[in-house]
This record gives structure tokens, sequence and C-alpha cells, in this order.
């Protein structure tokens, strides 16, 4: 199987930083690959970290386990447009998963997620056990860094 690569928006799908062109605001969040001290993982389009949990169900019926005050920790990549993957990025493994009103962002089948003090550029809280699972960046591959 090919590599699968891609990035996300913001922790409750809010974007920050400059107006987007008018254009670019009409599409979906943005899903890229970005060096980091792990290697390539995925960011979102303004530069924040993407998180998978372990405790999610995958694969064919993706579900959401981070509810409450895990989603305050580790807010859900929401999108209200369909995401798109930047060059490099295996567009056909992005998509979404329903979570009550809103649409939260998925790659390789796993909910993707921010969490909530990394810095711009930065991925602080890979291989962290909290809330019952463990969270981990996410790889060109939909898998966590080696």
């Amino acid at each position: 199987m090919d590599s699968p690569a891609a990035a996300a928006t913001e922790p409750q799908a809010t974007e920050t930083g400059p107006a987007p062109a008018k254009d670019a605001a009409a599409r979906g969040p943005l899903l890229k690959l970005r060096d980091s001290q792990l290697g390539p993982v995925f960011f979102s389009g303004s530069d924040r970290a993407l998180y998978t949990f372990t405790r999610d169900r995958g694969g064919d019926e993706p579900r959401s386990r981070c509810h409450g005050d895990c989603a305050e920790a580790w807010p859900p990549f929401f999108a209200k447009r369909p995401p798109r993957g930047a060059r490099g990025v295996r567009s056909e493994f992005i998509g979404t998963i329903r979570r009550g009103r809103r649409r939260q962002v998925t790659f390789a089948g796993q909910p993707l997620y921010f969490y909530a003090h990394d810095p711009r550029g930065q991925v602080l809280c890979n291989d962290i056990v909290e809330f019952g699972g463990t969270w981990f960046a996410v790889t060109a591959e939909g898998k966590p860094p080696a």
C-alpha cells in the first residue's frame, strides 16, 4: 500500500492567524506533513500538530471516544467543509465522521485531534497516556512515529 500523508485545522475547527484568501476560505481545512523532532508528522494548515487516540475505534466505522474533559485537553479537528491534503498527502485517506452536529476529520479511519497546549510547529505530547488511552502524533502512513 502506498504511504498516505495529511494535515488539519485548529482546535474546535477555528483557524487563527491571518484571514485566508477568499478562494481558500471556500475550501476545507488543510492536512500537511511537516518535519518535527519525530520526523515528518501531520500538521494542520496553521501548523498545529495532529494526534490520534488509541481508545478510538478506527476502520470502517470510526468513532471518537474523547468527550468532555478529554475533548477540552485534546480538541477534535473539526471541518465545516471537506478536508484536503497538501502536496504529498494521500487525499483518499482523508475523511470525516459525524460528531454531534459537526464533522471531525479522520485519516486512515482514525479521528484526529490537537493538543490544547501545543505551540504552533511543535509536537509536545507524542506517546502520552491520558484519558484511558495513548496519544500519538501521526505519520504519513497514519501510524505513530517509530
